[in-house]
C-alpha cells in the first residue's frame, strides 16, 4: 500500500489546511498535513525533515512567504515548494518562481492544486533521477579509469581528417607522456622503437586510406632505455559530422611478452602443462614416415619405454577396431587435401581399458606448397565423455521424473518454440508429441486472448534470457479453459545466452475464482466506505431507543427482511448496519443504495447490473449491487421512490431469489438479505397507485420504526457530549465543559432534522469555539421554521394528487427554492434529494415558481 503524501503547510488558518486536505483526497491523493504558522515552527519542521511537499501562504502574521521560501531552499532545497495564497500578485509570483518556488496556486482557484502538486512531485522525482544518473556517470567514469589502470589498457580516438588524437589517462601513462600535453601522431612515432617505426608508418598510411579495422603489435623505446610491448586494436567509424576516424584500445603487453619468452625458454614447463591438461603433441614427417611425440602422448596411449613409437602404424594399432577404418580414411583425406582435420576415436590399452581421444592435425607446407609434415595434438577426453554420458543418463532420468509431475512442463528452444512436453501436459491437452513440436502449439493450447495479450511481452522476455512468469488459460482436452501460473527458466551457455527454456505451469483456477469473489466484496466495501461512518455508534439510553434496539437484537440473527421507517435524519442506515453487524452475514459485504438519488432510468442497472451493449454507454459488463452484496446484506434506502418497473424486479428477487442483469437472459441466483427504509407512508402510496401492495407485504416482514429526536429528548445531552468530543478531537481542540444555557437551548429545540441536524450544529459550533467551554449560536436554530409545517409531516400520508398540490403550495411559498434553511425541503421536513425525486415523479415544473 502506498504511503500517504507528507505535506508541510505554512498557513495561519486551519480551515484552509482542512480544505487542502479534502481537495487532494477528493482527487485520490491521500496525504498527512502538518500545519505551522510561525517562522520558528516552520524552521524546526524543516530541520526535522520527512516531508514530500511544502505549501505556503504568502501573507502571514509573523513573516512573509518569500522569507519562508528562502528558509526552505536553505534547509530542504530538494522538496517542492508551492505558494497557495489568495493575495499573491502576478509579479510577486513570477519573482517567487525565479527565486526557486516550484509553482503558485491562488486559493480561489483551488481546482489547480492537484495538477500543480502532481507536476511538482513528478519534477522532483525527475530531478532526483537526473542527480542519480549524473552520480552514476561519474562513478562509471571512475570505474573505467580504474579498470584501464588495472588492466594496463588505454583508449584512444583518432580523427583522420584533422589528425586530432584523444588519449585516456592510461594511454598517456603507457606512452610516458604528461596528460596535460596534446596527443599527436608524431608523439606516437617518437616513442616507437626505431626497428618497428617503418612498419608503423606503413600501417598508418594503409589504414588512413582504406579505413579498415587494424590489429598491430610493436615496441616502445622509453626515455629511460626500457622497452615496452604494446598491442593496438581499433575499428573505423564514421561520425555524425561525416568525419572519418578510428576508436580503439592500446594495451601494455610487456608482461605477456616476457611470459611468452619464458615459456619458449622452458620446455619443461610446457610439458608439465601438457600433463596437467592431458594434452600431448605429435609430428608426422611424411617423407621419412617418422612420428615424434611428447611424453604426454606416451602416457595417454599407455606406451612402454621399449616400444617403438616412431611409425604411424603403431598408433593405428592402438585405435579401437571399430574406429580404426574411419580414422584411417580421415587422415588419408586430410593428406590429399593438405587440410586441417579433427577426429574423435577410442584407443584400447594393453590392460584392456578404453580411452576417448580428440585428435587435431595441421599441415606444414614448404615454400613450394608441398606437404612436408603434419603437427597436432591428442587430448585425453575420457573424463569429459564419462561426464557427458552421465549427463545424458541424468537427462533421461530427469525426463522420467518430469513425466510424473502433475504440472504442465514444456521444454522450449531459445526462441520459444516447444520441443518436448511431459506426460501430464499431453494427457491434459490431448495432444501428441508431434503436435507439441508444431508451429501452432501455443494457439492450440492457450486462450486466444492470452496468446495475443502476452505475445510481445513473451518475445521480449525470451530475448532478455532471465527467468520470467505469467498467468494464462490452458485448454483442457474437453474444451474447458483453466488458469495456470507459468514460470520460465533458461539454461544458459558460457556466454550467458539461453540454449533451452523450461516452462512449468501450476493450475490456479481455484485461486482465480477465490480472487474474483474477494474482488467483488472489496469493490462493494470500497464503494460504501465513504458512507459507513455516518455515526460511530448508536448513542442514547431513552426507553424509546432501547425499545428499537431490542427489536434490532431480535431480528438481527435471522435472515428476515426488515422495513425501517422514520423521519429523515433519524439514522435509519445506522440501524440497518447494526442489524447486519449482529447477523450471521456480518463477515460479508454491506451494500447501501439510495433509491431516490439514482435516476429512474438507471436504478435497474444500479441494482441488478448490465451486460455489455445493453444500452447506450454500456461499454462493458457491470456488476449490480445485488451481486456485490452476495452472501451479505443490501440496504435499500428511500424504497418508496423506486419506479414501478423496478418494483417488479425487486419483488422477483424477494420471491424467487433470482434476477437478470439489464440486457441479459440468464437468471442469477441471489443469496442476499434485504433491509429497506423510507420516510414515506407506503400504505398511502399504495392507495395512490405509486407503490405495489405485494411488494410492501414482502418488505414489511419485520417493521422497525425509529422515533424522532423530539420523542427521546432525554438522549439529547448524551448525544451533544458525544458529538462535542468527537469533533473536538477531529480539529485538535480541548473542550472541557458544555455551557448550561446551550444544553437548555438544544433541549428545548424540536429538531425537525433529528440527529443529523444536531450533529451538524455541534460540528459547526466546535469549529467556531475559541475556548474550552462549548456553546451554540442561538441564531443557528430557527424556532419558527423548526416546527413541523402544516401538512409537512403528513405529506407522506397523502395520495399522489394531494401530495402534488402540497408540494406546489410550498414551492410557491419558497419561490421555487429547494434546499437551504428556508427551502421547500426544510418546510416539508424531507431531504432535498427526496423532494427532487418527488418533483420528477409527479411531473411538477419547479421553474414556474421562480421569481424574476
Amino acid at each position: 500500500m502506498k504511503s500517504p503524501l507528507r505535506i508541510l503547510h505554512l498557513e495561519d488558518d486551519p480551515r484552509d489546511t482542512e480544505l487542502v486536505q479534502e481537495t487532494l483526497a477528493s482527487d485520490g491523493i491521500i496525504c498527512s498535513v502538518e500545519r505551522v504558522e510561525s517562522e520558528a515552527d516552520f524552521t524546526a519542521s524543516l530541520e526535522r525533515g520527512g516531508f514530500d511537499l511544502i505549501l505556503a501562504d504568502y501573507t502571514l502574521p509573523s513573516f512573509d512567504g518569500i522569507s519562508a521560501l528562502k528558509i526552505a531552499l536553505r534547509h530542504r532545497p530538494q522538496v517542492p515548494f508551492i505558494f497557495l495564497s489568495g493575495t499573491l500578485g502576478e509579479e510577486v509570483a513570477i519573482e517567487a518562481l525565479k527565486i526557486g518556488a516550484t509553482d503558485y496556486v491562488f486559493k480561489p482557484r483551488l481546482s489547480r492544486l492537484t495538477p500543480s502538486v502532481q507536476r511538482a512531485l513528478r519534477e522532483a522525482d525527475e530531478r532526483a533521477g537526473l542527480t542519480q544518473a549524473e552520480e552514476a556517470l561519474r562513478r562509471s567514469e571512475a570505474y573505467l579509469a580504474e579498470a584501464q589502470k588495472l588492466s594496463h589498457t588505454g583508449s584512444f580516438g583518432w580523427n583522420v581528417s584533422s589528425d586530432e588524437i584523444y588519449w585516456s589517462q592510461e594511454t598517456f601513462r603507457i606512452f610516458g607522456y604528461d596528460p596535460a600535453a596534446k596527443a599527436t601522431v608524431e608523439m606516437v612515432l617518437q616513442r616507437t622503437h626505431p626497428e618497428d617505426r617503418p612498419a608503423l608508418l606503413q600501417l598508418i598510411d594503409r589504414v588512413s586510406s582504406e579505413m579498415k579495422a587494424f590489429d598491430f603489435e610493436h615496441r616502445l623505446l622509453m626515455p629511460d632505455g626500457s622497452v615496452k610491448h604494446v598491442h593496438v586494436m581499433a575499428h573505423a567509424m564514421n561520425g555524425v559530422t561525416g568525419k572519418l576516424g578510428f576508436v580503439g584500445a592500446v594495451s601494455d603487453i610487456t608482461e605477456r611478452k616476457q611470459s611468452e619468452e619464458k615459456l619458449r625458454r622452458s620446455e619443461a614447463e610446457l610439458l608439465e602443462a601438457q600433463r596437467i591438461s592431458h594434452t600431448g603433441s605429435w609430428k608426422h614427417h611424411l617423407s621419412s614416415g617418422i612420428v615424434t611425440i611428447s611424453p604426454e602422448v606416451r602416457r595417454i596411449f599407455g606406451m612402454e619405454s621399449e616400444e617403438d613409437t616412431s611409425k604411424v602404424d603403431f598408433f593405428f594399432g592402438r585405435i579401437h577396431p571399430e574406429d580404426r577404418p574411419i580414422e584411417a580414411q580421415n587422415y588419408e583425406r586430410a593428406i590429399l587435401a593438405k587440410a586441417d582435420f579433427e577426429s574423435d576415436y577410442r584407443v584400447v590399452l594393453t590392460d584392456g581399458s578404453i580411452k576417448h581421444i580428440h585428435n587435431v592435425g595441421h599441415p606444414v607446407l614448404s615454400e613450394a606448397g608441398e606437404l612436408v609434415e603434419y603437427v597436432g595434438t591428442v587430448i585425453d577426453v575420457t573424463a569429459a565423455r564419462i561426464a557427458e554420458e552421465k549427463i545424458r543418463r541424468n537427462e533421461r532420468e530427469l525426463r522420467q521424473i518430469v513425466d510424473t509431475v502433475a504440472q504442465l512442463v514444456v521444454f522450449l528452444s531459445p526462441d520459444g518454440k516447444a520441443l518436448y512436453a511431459n506426460r501430464f501436459t499431453l494427457e491434459y491437452t490431448g495432444l501428441s508429441p508431434e503436435d507439441v513440436k508444431a508451429d501452432d502449439f501455443r494457439e492450440r493450447v492457450f486462450h486466444p486472448d492470452d496468446v495475443e495479450r502476452l505475445r510481445d511481452e513473451r518475445k521480449k522476455a525470451l530475448l532478455r534470457g532471465v527467468p520470467f512468469e505469467n498467468e494464462q488459460r490452458a485448454r483442457r482436452k474437453d474444451g474447458q479453459y483453466r488458469w495456470f501460473f507459468i514460470r520460465f527458466n533458461a539454461l544458459l551457455d558460457e556466454q550467458g545466452r539461453p540454449t533451452r527454456w523450461y516452462a512449468a505451469g501450476i493450475d490456479i483456477e481455484d485461486r482465480k475464482q477465490a480472487e474474483e469473489k474477494i474482488q467483488k466484496e472489496n469493490l462493494a466495501l470500497r464503494q460504501e466506505i465513504d458512507h459507513s461512518l455516518m455515526f460511530e455508534e448508536i448513542v442514547g439510553g431513552s426507553l424509546a431507543l432501547q425499545s428499537v434496539l431490542a427489536r434490532v437484537a431480535k431480528v438481527a440473527p435471522t435472515d428476515s427482511t426488515v422495513l425501517i421507517t422514520g423521519e429523515t435524519g433519524t439514522g435509519k442506515e445506522l440501524f440497518a448496519r447494526a442489524i447486519h453487524k449482529r447477523s450471521l452475514r456480518s463477515s460479508r459485504a454491506f451494500v447501501s443504495v439510495n433509491c431516490a438519488a439514482t435516476p429512474a432510468t438507471l436504478i435497474a442497472s444500479e441494482l441488478f447490473g448490465h451486460e455489455k451493449g445493453a444500452f447506450t454507454g454500456a461499454l462493458q459488463r457491470r456488476l449490480g449491487r445485488f451481486e456485490l452484496a452476495e452472501g451479505g446484506t443490501i440496504f435499500l434506502d428511500e424504497i418508496g421512490e423506486l419506479p414501478p418497473e423496478t418494483q417488479i424486479a425487486l419483488l422477483r428477487v424477494l420471491q424467487e431469489r433470482e434476477f437478470d442483469r439489464v440486457g441479459g437472459g440468464r437468471p442469477i441466483r441471489a443469496d442476499v438479505r434485504v433491509i429497506a427504509a423510507t420516510n414515506r407512508d407506503l400504505e398511502g402510496a399504495i392507495d395512490g397507485g405509486t407503490f405495489r401492495k405485494d411488494l410492501f407485504y414482502r418488505l414489511n416482514v419485520f417493521p422497525i420504526e425509529i422515533p424522532p429526536l423530539r420523542e427521546r429528548k432525554e438522549d439529547i445531552p448524551t448525544l451533544i457530549e458525544y458529538f462535542v468530543q468527537r469533533y473536538a478531537r477531529k480539529v485538535g481542540k480541548k473542550i472541557r465543559s458544555i455551557e448550561k444555557a446551550t444544553l437548555e437551548l438544544l433541549g428545548s429545540y424540536p429538531w425537525p432534522g433529528n440527529v443529523r441536524e444536531l450533529q451538524n450544529i455541534v460540528e459547526r459550533s466546535v469549529i467556531f469555539c475559541e475556548s474550552d467551554l462549548f456553546s451554540v449560536d442561538p441564531s443557528w436554530l430557527s424556532f419558527e421554521s423548526s416546527a413541523p409545517p402544516s401538512g409537512g409531516e403528513a405529506i407522506t400520508k397523502m395520495s399522489p394528487v394531494q401530495e402534488k398540490e402540497a408540494i406546489e403550495r410550498v414551492l410557491a411559498a419558497t419561490a421555487g427554492r429547494i434546499s437551504g434553511p428556508s427551502g421547500a425541503a426544510t418546510q416539508l421536513n424531507m431531504p432535498a434529494s427526496t423532494l427532487e425525486s418527488k418533483i420528477r415523479s409527479l411531473k411538477i415544473n419547479k421553474f414556474r415558481f421562480k421569481r424574476v
